[in-house]
Parts: C-alpha cells; structure tokens; sequence
C-alpha cells in the first residue's frame, strides 16, 4: 500500500485550524481537517501523530485516513475536504409522455366507490394500464408536486 505524506503550508494550517474553530461547517469538513492536522509532517506541524493515533482520538477507520490522505496529496486540500463526485447515473422513471398520462388519470373521475384518487390508487391505475410496470406512490407524488396538481376537490378555507 502507498503511503502518502501530508506537508502543510502555514496558510493551508491556518485555514483548517479556523474551520475546526469557529464557523459554521459541515462535519466531515471538520473531520477532514483535523484528520489532516493531525497527520502533518510539515514544517509547521507541533505534533505529528500516526495513523492509529488519529483514528483512536477522532474514533474514524483507518480507511478514512487513508482517502483523506490521498485525496490531498493527489488533487490538493479543496479535494481533501470536499465531498467526491458521484459517478452513479439514475434513470428517470417518469418522462413526459407517462406524465401526461398521469395527469389525465388525476383529472378523471376516481373509481366507483372512492371521493377522490388517492397516490396508491393512482400508482395501481398506471399498472393496471399497462403504462409502466411498476411504479410507487412516492414517484406519483413526485411528479404531481412537481405540476402543483392539486387532489382536492375544492379549496380548503
């Protein structure tokens, strides 16, 4: 395994000396940079500590340093303490034309026994059309939030 070394510059310890003291950051920010205080072999580090150390005190994996690390000796500080860019592609489960189709069956009459479409009612007509294969009550209420479709018959008020 690679073993990467942390130098700090004076203004790079600065900057993540403030943002474990004061402000308002997201707490990985905050591990991140007491992770790569602590692990500094710089110039300006007081107290150099190892892996282990670090890992017992902050109470994070070893793994965790590692990345940290690496991710700063490779792309730099701004990288270290950000967050890593997903990869990961979701597909849309709703386009325009199963939408449309959606919205017409909410502006129908609701089923012979019911006052009003429900989300599962809804969901359960989508399937029972042969529109999608499955679709959930969640992803229906997304896509009429989405169009301010109100259910309701009347305004409440």
């Amino acid at each position: 395994m690679i073993k990467y070394k942390v130098t700090l510059t004076k203004e790079e310890r600065e900057l993540l000396m403030s943002y474990t003291r004061k402000g308002s950051h997201t707490a990985k920010k905050v591990i991140h940079s007491l992770i790569l205080l602590n692990v500094d072999q710089g110039p300006y580090a007081e107290n150099p500590q190892t892996n282990e150390e670090v890992c017992k005190v902050l109470k994070i994996g070893m793994r965790t340093i590692d990345r940290v690390k690496q991710r700063f000796v490779l792309e730099g500080l701004d990288a270290a303490l950000g967050v890593a860019p997903t990869t990961r592609v979701y597909d849309k489960k709703v386009d325009g034309d199963l939408e449309a189709r959606l919205i017409s069956i909410a502006c129908s009459e609701p089923p012979k026994g019911f006052g009003k479409w429900s989300l599962r009612l809804l969901a359960d007509r989508m399937v029972e059309l042969n529109y999608v294969d499955d679709i959930s009550h969640e992803t229906v209420r997304k896509v009429l939030k989405k169009t301010n479709l109100s259910l309701g018959g009347s305004k409440v008020g």
